[in-house]
């Protein structure tokens, strides 16, 4: 391995991830090679519901240990609803990279891509482009796995936000939407919340309103979760950063994914101070593992993303344009409309759309 490379924790995980990770390896290897940037070496990784049925565990340590030493993480698809823990429960170690690596900003982008339709039109003509930033320790979540049942009468799950946590990720949203706004974007971030209902979400918009002082070149909104879901659907292209609890960005980033087109278009990162892993927000799609039909876009973009992080981190020119490469390669290979992966009616499957993702990166200049 060079000391100029890259070193990449891979997690296949289950079902349909097996399928997804090399053509992606093999495309961010290609985008590589054409900006003349580092390149990536691999360490592939155990974890995910069938590690679970065959060694007993979900995560095994020596894999969270080679993930920590990783430049990075790449995942594609983790759990069975067939395989679950004795109390009912899936199995999901991506939530546990999360917690172990302090993961704690999930960014989900919106965004249009040529030729895909969503379900909705706008009559200016704009294009979806806004991003989810998801607080992804805390909330619901802060208490993971640590339920309570009262026998068959009831049950208790306990919700958690703190002024650290909250700080955090409310800043990342704004350096977010301060670097799009020097892009071209609204510079405009909203705070997602139920403040009026809970006082841990008047918590959260307190704090955001403290942290908003600091930035006083970017513009604030504040929406309840409620109304957001229905402005998601009614003027989605108004937004630019949205942050939010846990369980709420859980819940809109499938919304969000469905505005763009569907899972299968949807890449996602969560990313702490130090590490960070990047994986479609779709799931292992046990029904249709080893039928060749899954779409490996998300798991492109997904890709992209973590080429665009590790160049930003690094200062790495190449490696940024390495990123940017396979989203316009994506773009151009969907841009006629001919290219209908088959959950939405088509009959493009995951060989079909590589070849087409990677034609059009080698024609890119």
């Amino acid at each position: 391995m060079s000391s100029n490379d890259f070193r990449v924790a891979v997690f296949a995980g289950d079902g349909i991830g097996h399928e997804i990770t090399e053509p992606c390896l093999g495309l961010i290897e290609r985008a590589l090679k054409r900006t003349g940037g580092v390149a990536i070496t691999p360490v592939r990784l155990a974890a995910g519901a069938q590690t679970y049925r065959d060694a007993g565990v979900a995560l095994p340590a020596a894999s969270l240990g080679e993930a920590r030493k990783a430049d990075a993480i790449l995942l594609a698809a983790m759990g069975d609803p067939a395989i679950r823990y004795p109390d009912g429960t899936e199995i999901m170690p991506q939530v546990d990279l999360r917690m172990e690596l302090g993961l704690y900003a999930g960014v989900r982008p919106v965004r249009s891509i040529p030729g895909v339709s969503g379900p909705l039109a706008d009559p200016c003509g704009q294009r979806l482009d806004f991003v989810i930033v998801r607080e992804s320790t805390e909330g619901l979540f802060a208490h993971f796995r640590e339920g309570v049942v009262e026998g068959d009468s009831a049950a208790h799950d306990r919700l958690t936000i703190t002024r650290a946590g909250s700080e955090r990720v409310i800043d990342f949203a704004f350096r977010l939407a301060a670097t799009r706004k020097a892009l071209g974007g609204r510079g405009l971030v909203t705070s997602v919340d139920k403040a009026n209902a809970f006082k841990s979400y008047a918590f959260f918009r307190k704090i955001f309103d403290e942290r908003a002082v600091l930035h006083p070149e970017l513009k604030t909104s504040r929406v309840y979760v409620d109304a957001m879901a229905l402005e998601m659907v009614r003027r989605p292209w108004d937004y630019d950063v949205l942050v939010m609890e846990n369980i709420f960005g859980d819940i809109l980033s499938d919304l969000g994914a469905g505005l763009m087109g569907g899972l299968g278009f949807a890449p996602s990162a969560d990313i702490g101070d130090i590490h960070a892993v990047f994986q479609p927000c779709h799931g292992t799609a046990p029904d249709i593992a080893g039928k060749g039909i899954a779409n490996p876009t998300a798991m492109f973009l997904s890709g992209a993303m973590m080429l665009e992080w590790l160049g930003e981190r690094h200062g790495s020119i190449e490696t940024i344009s390495a990123g940017r490469l396979i989203v316009d390669a994506v773009g151009r290979a969907f841009a006629d409309g001919r290219l209908v992966p088959y959950e939405r009616g088509g009959t493009a499957g995951t060989a079909r759309i590589t070849a087409a993702v990677a034609a059009e990166l080698e024609r890119l200049d």
